[in-house]
């Protein structure tokens, strides 16, 4: 019984963290289609600047709500272990970025979808792309490294 309420635990923190993950996506696509629409920066660049904004509010909301057990480390501590699993995550996340984005924008200039603009819907869609790896790995490695103080 023992293992089936630890199994049970962990699927209620994934869904948790999928929770805080889609509250960090809401704050990562309205910031970076504020800085590429808006502000006309490069998606690498609204997408980094998107990024960063995301980790700061993942970080509290994981901290204080999915892991609410996790206190072994200090604050300061388990930010850095954070943003280090965070930074590997947008070094994996630019080249996603910088490479698949042009892919997107030929796709649906050939290919239109109910008249959208083409950059808007590439940028989104290569984001979406992007978002989802990244979010495997810092799931795992946060649970198993930053969080890794919890039964």
């Amino acid at each position: 019984m023992q293992n089936r309420d630890k199994v049970c635990q962990e699927g209620i923190r994934f869904t948790k963290f999928l929770i805080v993950g889609l509250i960090g996506a809401g704050i990562d696509f309205g910031i970076m289609n504020v800085c590429s629409q808006l502000l006309h920066f490069s998606l690498t660049i609204s997408g980094s600047i998107s990024f960063i904004c995301a980790v700061i509010s993942n970080f509290f909301w994981n901290r204080y709500w999915t892991y609410p057990d996790s206190r072994s480390r200090s604050f300061p501590k388990q930010l850095f272990m954070f943003f280090i699993v965070n930074f590997i995550g947008i070094l994996m996340r630019v080249p996603i970025l910088h490479f698949i984005e042009p892919y997107f924008i030929d796709i649906f200039q050939k290919y239109p979808i109910f008249n959208i603009n083409t950059n808007i819907l590439a940028n989104n869609v290569t984001l979406a792309i992007a978002v989802f790896i990244v979010l495997l790995w810092n799931f795992f490695i946060n649970r198993y490294w930053t969080y890794n103080d919890i039964d």
